[in-house]
């Protein structure tokens, strides 16, 4: 349906804009110094301009309708490029620069996903970013609502979501396996056949990288005992870390594995590789931050 009006109303939409941030009218108008009825009042006036509901009960909370959320994306990019402005006339412009909002599929590693994400934050003009980590298809479909400019996945988008976004190889990087010094000592002599009934860590089945590494070990006839199958990769670090399990990991990041978790890479998975994808909206990439990440990415994910 599209929207009735010639016009749109910024002060609504920021009546709209805060409530939505703040979860209830009671907490936008103490925020706002506004009387509760004013702002009510201003509210049903946007959604009758706009000719859809923005909010649906949810106990005490407001929360946003789909035609909401889409709303509410297209706001927080209005009143962002509006602090920008105000900066930029207060001779303030050179602390950030674009703002990045990145969706981070909830598989992917945490050190690789800062360094991926890295250039951004150091480029001349930095961007402000924001990092939401949710499932792929979640993510792709804020993508599509503009609630992210940017989704980080180690999986294409699939073929449904094939004709509304686009599929940036970011590059493909070998793994290896990692653990606790104790357990990396008695597990890297005859390594990979050491790996037969030696404790791993392992993602969920629902990840590419789990797909590999379940035809990787039942090509080679060797039977790990999985002790855990963990989604996080942060969480699976520091249970490895505990000496709970080996675990695999992107070898580009081998170092920052190592000091960060004190943990010893015990060997190669030869055969085994991990893609990383940036997904975008769009097929050429206007955004400096965005394209920054793209250019410093294949040199990263070589290096591994």
């Amino acid at each position: 349906m599209g929207w009735p009006m010639d016009r749109l109303n910024y002060q609504h939409l920021f009546y709209f804009w805060n409530v939505a941030r703040e979860g209830s009218v009671t907490r936008a108008s103490e925020k706002l110094r506004l009387a509760q009825p004013t702002i009510s009042g201003q509210l049903a006036v946007f959604e009758d301009a706009i000719g859809a509901q923005l909010f649906r009960k949810e106990g005490r909370k407001l929360a946003l309708t789909e035609k909401g959320r889409t709303v509410f994306n297209y706001a927080d990019e209005i009143f962002a490029l509006g602090r920008e402005l105000t900066n930029t006339l207060k001779g303030r412009a050179g602390a950030f620069g674009a703002r990045l909002s990145v969706g981070i599929a909830d598989a992917l590693p945490k050190l690789l996903v800062y360094r991926l994400i890295e250039p951004a934050l150091l480029a001349e003009e930095r961007a402000q970013v924001i990092c939401h980590e949710d499932k792929l298809e979640r993510l792709l479909a804020e993508l599509y609502l503009h609630g992210v400019d940017l989704v980080l996945a180690d999986a294409p988008a699939t073929a449904t979501a094939a004709g509304k976004v686009y599929n940036h190889l970011l590059g493909e990087c070998g793994v290896a396996v990692f653990g606790a010094p104790a357990l990396a000592a008695k597990y890297a002599q005859d390594f990979p056949r050491s790996l037969e009934g030696a404790p791993l860590l392992f993602p969920t089945p629902a990840t590419a990288l789990r797909r590999s590494l379940d035809l990787w070990f039942e090509n080679r006839r060797i039977f790990p005992n999985i002790r855990a199958e963990i989604e996080d990769s942060a969480l699976m670090k520091t249970f490895a870390a505990a000496g709970v399990g080996l675990f695999v990991a992107p070898v580009a990041v081998t170092d920052e594995i190592e000091k960060r978790y004190d943990v010893v890479k015990i060997g190669d998975l030869q055969g085994v590789t991990e893609s990383f994808y940036a997904i975008t909206i769009r097929r050429k990439v206007d955004h400096p931050a965005i394209d920054a990440i793209l250019k410093s990415a294949k040199d990263l994910l070589a290096s591994g």
